[in-house]
């Protein structure tokens, strides 16, 4: 069943429900009220801190846009981009492209605009829907995207080189097309990287969509009754598979566009919010706002909320143990994944496991999993080998990318490039990673990238940027710097020469140090990792 269907099922059961709700708490508003206070008030419509639709309104939407794609010429099979923040529009557009048979194509918001060009001609995509705060990325090469035939701009102010979806959007019909589509049909296509920084472009059908819908569903039994919160961008295939749970129970999710605790805290309490998903820093930013008493718990209604799980990023065993000194009543689960397996859960830990937190756990719900050698053979359980994993959300390929499809996908099996092992209980244990991207507070960061950028520092001889341990985010981007003779330079100054680099990816700990090469010229990235990682977990700053 293509899972526009589900969307269609839920406005025709649950039409006059809410089924998304915004919220913006940068905005003024009632927001500071506590709530009790907040009962009292009637939300204005026309309030922008908190926007909602209903399952009807999400469909009409959908539809609505679908139509307008539709008269454009858009044909199943095309490609239409996405490039907005996490906003009540969003999912209405994703779901309006794969109403046409169309391809959605969700981009990373943190892509300098080089990245957007990249990748949307790598995709193909003949059509680019993008919000305010990408007017000025896009004003820089929409000229250079001769493919790219439609611009279409959310929000106010539409800039010249783009047409409003806002006003065009409500002239066409909210009718749901007359299309055939089928599970077997392309339906996205979502960006990642390895080593080198390039992107791929990972193809999903409507199938493993659908399946990651199942996935979640039931590895965290959501119903009507419960309300998710979403704070991760929807570009990222974890954020939206997990909203793909709301999605088949018809159950609310709020859209928070925010990352402080109190906000966290403060739309938990409000919109009564049972289910959240959280990176690893923002769980330790709640806590440790709670430890130094800049939020009390007290001032919030938090009964209701069941579960928080946690994904994107290896979750340190000690965050849990005190998460559950202050929530002892939650349900906790951890998620593995990959964009090339469509996000929510392959692999995870299970509500019921908490006596095996630090693992990621067990293969998801209908899904396999193995840790394999050199040649594809398992491995004895306790010794390392690499993590593979067969299952329904499985990637069609990188898309126009034969090699790199056949070096990951043998036989129906996905190797991940995560190096694990099994405990004798048969739960999975990451030990390293094959490709050295670091992953920082839940982002890839892609040394080479980096490593290219410093080189063109004309006092640096040689460079190799390795991920370090840190308490907040994971890890941290560290450079090691060796310097020309005769040159000299501040850390200083070479946190001025990154700030060009989007701020995700500039170090946040520059090394002056002998730069160690092999014989055949490879940066010795283990040696440097050993003499450097055995440090203190540091604390990352964020000056830079």
């Amino acid at each position: 069943m293509p899972i526009t269907e589900i969307l269609s099922r839920n406005a025709a059961m649950y039409g006059q429900d809410v089924s998304l709700v915004e919220i913006n708490p940068e905005l003024p508003d009632t927001r500071h009220v506590t709530w009790r206070e907040y009962e009292l008030i009637e939300a204005s419509p026309t309030a922008q801190y908190r926007r909602e639709i209903t399952w009807r309104e999400f469909d009409d939407r959908a539809n609505r846009f679908a139509n307008l794609l539709l008269s454009r010429g858009i044909q199943k099979g095309d490609k239409v981009a996405i490039l907005l923040m996490n906003c009540l529009e969003w999912l209405p557009v994703y779901f309006g492209i794969l109403k046409t048979g169309a391809v959605a194509v969700p981009l990373n918001f943190r892509y300098t605009a080089e990245e957007i060009k990249y990748c949307l001609d790598l995709s193909e995509s003949c059509t680019l829907v993008f919000g305010p705060e990408f007017i000025g990325r896009m004003e820089g090469i929409f000229d250079q995207i001769p493919r790219v035939k439609m611009l279409f701009y959310v929000g106010e102010n539409c800039p010249t080189f783009a047409e409003s979806y806002d006003r065009l959007v409500p002239y066409f019909t909210a009718e749901t097309p007359k299309l055939h589509l089928q599970d077997s049909d392309d339906a996205a296509i979502y960006f990642s990287s390895g080593t080198t920084g390039f992107p791929k472009a990972i193809l999903h059908t409507h199938a493993s969509l659908l399946s990651s819908c199942v996935t979640e569903q039931k590895h965290h039994g959501q119903t009507r009754d419960d309300v998710f919160l979403c704070i991760p961008p929807l570009y990222h295939t974890g954020a939206k598979m997990h909203w793909f749970g709301s999605l088949l129970s018809g159950s609310r999710a709020v859209l928070l566009r925010g990352v402080k605790p109190e906000w966290i805290l403060e739309t938990v309490s409000k919109e009564r919010c049972t289910i959240v998903w959280l990176l690893v820093p923002w769980a330790q930013d709640i806590l440790d706002a709670i430890e130094r008493e800049s939020v009390h718990l007290e001032d919030y209604r938090l009964s209701q909320w069941r579960l928080m799980h946690i994904g994107a990023q290896p979750v340190p065993p000690s965050l849990i143990h005190r998460w559950l000194r202050y929530f002892p009543h939650h349900q906790y689960d951890t998620n593995y994944g990959l964009s090339e397996s469509i996000g929510p859960g392959c692999i995870h830990l299970g509500v019921e496991n908490l006596n095996k937190v630090g693992a990621i756990g067990i293969p998801g719900f209908g899904w396999e999993a193995k840790v394999v050698d050199e040649t594809g053979s398992e491995v004895p359980r306790g010794q390392v080998g690499e993590l593979a994993v067969r299952g329904p959300g499985i990637m069609k390929c990188y898309y126009k990318d034969p090699e790199a499809t056949a070096a990951v996908l043998r036989d129906g099996w996905l190797f991940t490039g995560d190096m694990a092992r099994l405990d004798e209980d048969g739960f999975i244990y990451l030990v390293d990673r094959k490709k050295d991207v670091i992953i920082s507070g839940g982002e890839n960061i892609y040394p080479v990238q980096i490593e290219d950028f410093l080189r063109a520092h004309p006092a640096i001889k040689d460079v190799a940027v390795i991920g370090l341990p840190d308490k907040r985010l994971g890890e941290i981007a560290a450079a090691i710097i060796e310097l020309k003779p005769g040159f000299s330079c501040t850390a200083e100054e070479i946190e001025q020469f990154c700030i060009t680099l989007p701020r995700y990816k500039r170090p946040r700990r520059i090394i002056f140090e002998k730069v160690p090469r092999n014989p055949t010229g490879k940066i010795e990235k283990p040696k440097l990792r050993a003499q450097f990682c055995s440090q203190p977990l540091v604390e990352a700053q964020t000056t830079n």
